[in-house]
């Protein structure tokens, strides 16, 4: 630990003594739900991974310090702040740091916290990627990079569907990052259980989720796993309806002029209002399910 980074006792002592411990996001928190959904929805993932016997470390800067295992009042603040903290990617650490300022961590900002920290496990919704018009805006989510150069594993519900997935799926194969699908051969569509487009390799179970990653390990291989654990059926929401409300979303964002990050907050209030709140349910759900799933593949390992 240093000055600007800091691991809470908790996560020490269980690094110390081997016990598993699974990193979450705070950006998922501050501008994934409203409150209090989003205090509700981070209370109970770390109840769950803290039932599979592993111990939680929601990851978040405070005070210009990159903290993993913030406190339940650090929480519940976040959650009450919303989208009123900075959310927190790479680019922004410095600068938060430099100002001293509060962050709420995306995927990349958390599998960094979690690399300094020792933890091999995070567990989020679902990851970003290449943006739909991509090939002309070069709009790339940062956590696919990360993915490619951090040695953290993530465990998801694939891309968001808001995203280009099979452009999403070929930049991970370019970058040389292993994505496999937890007892699905399709790479999940976050609210949707299948895409349609398969995912290089299939896993059955944690222990041999973990045999992958031992063996990436041991070769010396850089860079980060991902596990496509889609959600359950009975949580998932109808794949050609959500893409008829993603079609009609993405052209009143051109016609709003919408661009850039604001594009997927966007898309998502408008898969929330369209679905009359059910996608905030299929979204919660599938966090808990990917936090147990990684609390189990920590323990594997």
């Amino acid at each position: 630990m240093s000055d600007l980074w800091r691991a809470s006792d908790e996560v020490v002592a269980a690094r110390a003594h081997g016990i598993p411990v699974v990193a979450l996001e705070s950006a998922i928190i501050t501008h994934g739900f409203p409150y209090p959904a989003n205090l509700e929805c981070a209370r109970e993932s770390e109840r769950v991974v803290r039932e599979e016997g592993a111990v939680p470390a929601t990851v978040g800067v405070v005070g210009g310090v990159l903290t993993v295992g913030l406190a339940a009042a650090e929480i519940e603040r976040f959650a009450r702040d919303g989208a009123a903290i900075a959310k927190a990617s790479r680019r922004d650490l410095p600068v938060l740091a430099a100002r001293g300022a509060d962050g709420a961590t995306t995927v990349a900002a958390t599998m960094i916290a979690a690399a300094l920290a020792g933890i091999e496990l995070f567990a989020t919704g679902g990851i970003g990627g290449v943006h739909r018009g991509a090939p002309e805006t070069f709009d790339v989510s940062a956590d696919l990079e990360e993915l490619a150069r951090t040695d953290v594993t993530v465990v998801c519900a694939g891309a968001k569907s808001v995203l280009d997935l099979g452009l999403t799926l070929e930049y991970l194969e370019t970058r040389g990052v292993p994505v496999l699908g937890y007892q699905t051969g399709e790479l999940p569509a976050f609210y949707a259980a299948s895409s349609g487009h398969p995912v290089p390799a299939r896993v059955e179970s944690p222990e041999a989720a973990a045999a992958v990653i031992r063996a990436k390990r041991a070769l010396g291989i850089a860079g980060g796993v991902v596990v496509a654990n889609p959600i359950a059926e009975e949580h998932a929401l109808d794949a050609e309806f959500l893409q008829g409300i993603i079609e009609s979303a993405l052209a009143e964002a051109a016609a709003s002029g919408v661009s850039g990050a604001a594009v997927t907050p966007y898309l998502l209030a408008r898969i929330h209002r369209a679905t009359g709140g059910a996608s905030q349910h299929a979204n919660k759900q599938l966090v808990y399910a990917n936090a147990r799933l990684a609390a189990r593949i920590a323990a594997a390992l």
